[in-house]
This record gives structure tokens, C-alpha cells and sequence, in this order.
């Protein structure tokens, strides 16, 4: 069973920064693409970026520039540097992942279960 940790969130007024970490944790798989959500009341859930195992990122347009995702896959880590932080981007965040069970091809998806942020203008 994998778990999927997420800490960092919080409240920060608009043009702070906030750094998001996830923490995965189990046995017998290996990550592979890992991944931010986050969904607004009313809204959605969104994918706000996105890094595969060797390191390739990929950012929604209204983030971009803005937010960085990296990862360490010697500590099933992932985090999300928030930076120049809007109102709009208020939401929970979630932390996804696709583990691929080892010595067989067989994937799964995990979420973490969100952490707060919140942005004051």
C-alpha cells in the first residue's frame, strides 16, 4: 500500500511564497510521474504540474514561471515552490502519484488528502 503525505500549506498574503512537500511512503513499487492537484470551492479538481521519474516538468499556463515542481526519488519526495502567490490560488492541494509495482507491469494512482492554501489579498 502506498501513502501519500502532503504538509507546507497555510495562509500567506498575495506576492508570498509557500513551499509544498509530499512525503510517499511504502514498499514494492517504484514512482514513477508525480503530480499536483489543487480544487477551488465550486471548482474542479486541476492538475497544476507534473514531473516524471527522470525529471520532466510540466506547468499549467496560469502557473507557469511562477510555481516550480521537483522531486527526490531517493526520498519519495515531491515538493511545489509557490512563488508570487494570487488570490486565485486559493484551493486544496493534493498530491498524486503513479507507482508501478515492482517486477510487474501494473500501475496504480495515489492521492495524498490535501493540504490548505490559502492567499489574502
Amino acid at each position: 500500500q502506498v501513502q501519500l503525505v502532503e504538509s507546507g500549506g497555510g495562509l500567506v498574503q498575495a506576492g508570498g511564497s509557500l513551499r509544498l512537500s509530499c512525503a510517499v511512503s511504502g514498499s514494492g513499487f517504484i514512482i514513477e510521474t508525480m503530480a499536483w492537484y489543487r480544487q477551488a470551492p465550486g471548482k474542479q479538481r486541476e492538475v497544476v504540474a507534473s514531473i516524471t521519474r527522470s525529471g520532466t516538468t510540466n506547468y499549467q499556463d496560469s502557473v507557469r514561471g511562477r510555481f516550480t515542481i521537483s522531486r527526490d526519488n531517493a526520498k519519495n519526495m515531491v515538493y511545489l515552490q509557490m512563488n508570487s502567490l494570487k488570490p486565485e490560488d486559493t484551493a486544496v492541494y493534493y498530491c498524486n502519484a503513479d507507482a508501478k509495482t515492482l517486477g510487474r507491469i501494473i500501475y496504480h494512482n495515489y492521492w495524498g488528502q490535501g493540504t490548505q492554501v490559502t492567499v489574502s489579498s
